[in-house]
């Protein structure tokens, strides 16, 4: 993993963590930074913006995609990590 990345990855689990989101962030082999978000739809919705407009520091932001959202009947983590 380049250092970037783990910047990256970094920045966006303490976004989590200062939302109070749970969920997980990791490196993909594509250069990219992919996870899964899990709270309150209206967080959920800070944490997508944050991410698609201000990101890490050091991030430069081409892209964001969300996909698979959906209700869930309960958390399925207790924190926010990465992954490595």
């Amino acid at each position: 993993l380049t250092a970037l990345i783990i910047i990256i990855m970094l920045y966006t689990e303490q976004e989590g963590k200062r939302l109070q989101l749970v969920g997980w962030v990791r490196n993909t082999n594509r250069d990219t930074v992919e996870g899964q978000i899990q709270g309150p739809k209206e967080t959920v919705e800070k944490m997508k913006d944050w991410l698609r407009n201000t990101g890490s520091p050091m991030s430069r932001i081409d892209k964001a995609t969300f996909a698979n959202e959906h209700a869930i009947p309960a958390l399925q983590f207790t924190s926010f990590a990465t992954r490595y």
